[in-house]
């Protein structure tokens, strides 16, 4: 994608290195108290189990303040960068980085049964799926702004013998000229999603297949092509069931998801006394800090269910209040990207926002058992070092692409 330019001359024809005018106010204040909130509700999430675990009911609270400081100070870096910069690099390196940590993950020792995390020290580490997940987003944005004449047109196909013969078959050219570009954004995809699955990490498999259809939908990809991939998907499901590809910790979520009565006190217990702790929070909740399930019942429940203490603490009312809160966040990313003058910048801003979309969802439909326990974290909300730094710096590209947006500043 890189031409043989220098870097000057590269960054130059990008417009410069830094950017010009001002952030999106708005957007700025929703994800500040998003963060704030969630930093809140860590603490009294987690000091129980913390001081459990350490005899320091805030050790849980320190790294995650101190990651997202990080983070923060990252995200305004990042959002006076001229997003543009990225276009290329971003998708080549990016995309090599993230590859190639995804393999040293996997072969870095196992930490109860799986390859998600590379060890720096005993107690430094580092998650590549949430890198991944950036420069996933990244790739995608640049190779669907590179290739977008050719992924809306209707031109037949006409060089591939079998394209030709299947176009005249059906009648119609169902192969056309958006094919090449659709199978290279769908090896990009599955090589992403393969090598998230070779860690062992289910739900950051299902992250980044969630995000490259809305990439890909995003991106005007028509809706035949969503079908054969969501066939090759079941295909590959199928077959990684039969040959027991699927860890063993896998099945049993999925079959206690099924199964309502499936080890209550095994493969049930997390989202059984998640569900207890929802229930019993009632209209307006316990009150900040009163939650009884986070008592080891909720196992860890700093991570992936710490919804289900929000509930129990802040109510149906102090949840929802939460939920719009997101929505307002998403929405305000979205109208940046849509009112973006370049392509790449919109499927940035819109790709970023929907991704933290697709978190808070997912986390939710697991929490409340809508879909089987594929331990997806509540953004800004769920301990994490990496996940939170990640997520801000993908909020600085937000923030970048908002200053060259024609929306009214506020």
């Amino acid at each position: 994608m890189i031409k043989k330019l220098n870097l000057r001359e590269y960054v130059k024809q990008k417009g410069g290195l830094w950017a010009t005018g001002s952030i999106d106010v708005m957007f700025f204040a929703f994800l500040l108290l998003i963060v704030v909130i969630g930093l809140v509700m860590l603490y009294s999430a987690s000091y129980v189990y913390s001081y459990y675990q350490f005899n320091d009911s805030g050790v849980y609270f320190r790294k995650q303040l101190r990651n997202a400081l990080i983070g923060l100070v990252l995200m305004l870096v990042v959002s006076r960068v001229n997003y543009r910069i990225f276009e290329d690099i971003g998708a080549l390196g990016g995309t090599a980085l993230a590859w190639l940590l995804l393999l040293i993950a996997r072969i870095m020792p196992a930490h109860n049964g799986t390859h998600r995390h590379i060890y720096i020290t005993e107690t430094l580490q580092f998650q590549p799926s949430d890198l991944a997940k950036f420069t996933l987003i990244l790739t995608l944005a640049a190779l669907l702004t590179k290739y977008h004449s050719r992924i809306v047109s209707k031109k037949p196909l006409q060089s591939p013998l079998l394209a030709a013969r299947i176009n005249h078959a059906v009648g119609r050219p169902f192969f056309n000229d958006s094919l090449p570009p659709i199978l290279i954004c769908g090896v990009v995809i599955a090589v992403y999603a393969g090598l998230v699955l070779l860690g062992s990490h289910l739900s950051g498999t299902i992250l980044i297949l969630c995000i490259g259809v809305t990439m890909l939908f995003l991106g005007e990809v028509r809706g035949k092509w969503f079908v054969c991939g969501g066939v090759a998907a079941v295909a590959a499901f199928l077959i990684a069931i039969k040959t027991n590809l699927l860890k063993s910790y896998m099945s049993e979520r999925i079959q206690a998801f099924v199964d309502k009565d499936f080890e209550p006190l095994g493969a049930r217990w997390q989202i059984n006394q998640a569900l207890y702790a929802i229930g019993s929070g009632g209209l307006f909740g316990k009150g900040l800090g009163n939650s009884t399930m986070k008592h080891l019942y909720v196992s860890e429940p700093q991570n992936d269910m710490i919804f289900s203490i929000v509930v129990e603490e802040l109510g149906l009312v102090g949840a929802a209040l939460i939920l719009v809160v997101f929505a307002l966040l998403i929405w305000r990313g979205v109208v940046v990207g849509i009112n973006c003058p370049h392509r790449y910048g919109a499927l940035l801003a819109m790709g970023f926002v929907f991704q933290l979309g697709i978190q808070v969802v997912l986390n939710i439909l697991v929490a409340t058992d809508t879909v089987p326990n594929t331990g997806i974290s509540l953004p800004f909300f769920s301990y994490g070092g990496t996940a939170i730094i990640v997520m801000l710096v993908q909020m600085g590209v937000v923030l970048g692409v908002s200053r060259d947006a024609r929306i009214r500043r506020r």
